[in-house]
C-alpha cells in the first residue's frame, strides 16, 4: 500500500515553513523551528504516533514565538488533511487518555472535515523554555482547522506544566494514529452521508 505523505510549504512576511508527514511511518523526525522546547513537542508527537515528520521553520522569534508556533500548526493540520486524502477505510475517530507522571490528559479526535477545536487547560507559568504556554491552545486550534477535525483536549489534573503540554502531544499522537488506521471492514468512508 502507498504511504501516505502530505508535503506544505508555506511562505509568509512572518514566516517560512516546509513539512513533510508520513502517516505510515516510523516516528522518524528532523526539526527544527528555532524554539527547543517547541521541537521536543512536535518531535514526541511523530515518535508516539509513529508518523516520520521533517519540519523546517524560520520566523520572527526577535518579535516572539507567536508566528512560528500558530503558522507550523497550520503546516501541520494541512499535511495531516493532505496525507489522510479521500478517508476511504480508515477509522475516522480516535481518542486517549494519557498519563506523564502526575498529569493526565484526555485527547479525542473526529476526521470529519467540520474544524471544531475544545480545550481545556491552564497552566501556572507563562512559559516552558521559550514556547509561551499560552500558544499551546493557538497551535492545537490551528492544526484543527486547518485539518478539518474535530478535536478535544482536556487536562484531567496535573500540576507540572512541562508534563502537561508533553501529555497533550503525545495523547494528541496516539489519537491520531487511532483515527488513520486502517480497519479492512471500511468500504467506503466511515459516514452515514457517503463522503467526509
Amino acid at each position: 500500500m502507498q504511504q501516505r505523505i502530505g508535503r506544505v510549504e508555506r511562505n509568509t512576511s512572518e514566516t517560512k515553513i516546509k513539512m513533510e508527514l508520513n502517516l505510515d511511518g516510523s516516528g522518524k523526525t528532523q526539526i527544527d523551528t528555532g524554539i527547543g522546547f517547541f521541537d521536543h513537542m512536535l518531535n514526541g508527537f511523530a515518535r508516539h504516533g509513529l508518523f516520520d515528520l521533517d519540519v523546517k521553520a524560520e520566523g520572527d522569534l526577535i518579535v516572539d514565538c507567536h508566528h512560528t508556533v500558530e503558522d507550523t500548526g497550520i503546516v501541520l493540520g494541512n499535511a495531516i488533511r493532505k496525507a489522510v486524502g479521500n478517508k476511504q477505510g480508515i477509522k475516522r475517530y480516535g481518542s486517549l487518555m494519557l498519563p506523564m507522571d502526575e498529569s493526565l490528559v484526555l485527547c479525542a479526535v473526529d476526521l470529519s472535515g467540520r474544524p471544531y477545536l475544545v480545550y481545556d487547560a491552564e497552566f501556572t507559568s507563562d512559559r516552558v523554555g521559550y514556547l509561551d504556554t499560552e500558544m499551546v491552545r493557538e497551535f492545537f486550534y490551528a492544526v484543527s482547522y486547518a485539518a478539518g477535525m474535530n478535536l478535544h483536549l482536556k487536562l484531567m489534573y496535573g500540576s507540572n506544566n512541562h508534563h502537561i503540554i508533553e501529555a497533550m502531544f503525545k495523547a494528541f499522537a496516539k489519537a491520531l494514529d487511532e483515527a488513520t488506521v486502517y480497519d479492512r471492514r471500511i468500504q467506503n468512508v466511515l459516514s452515514t452521508k457517503g463522503s467526509l
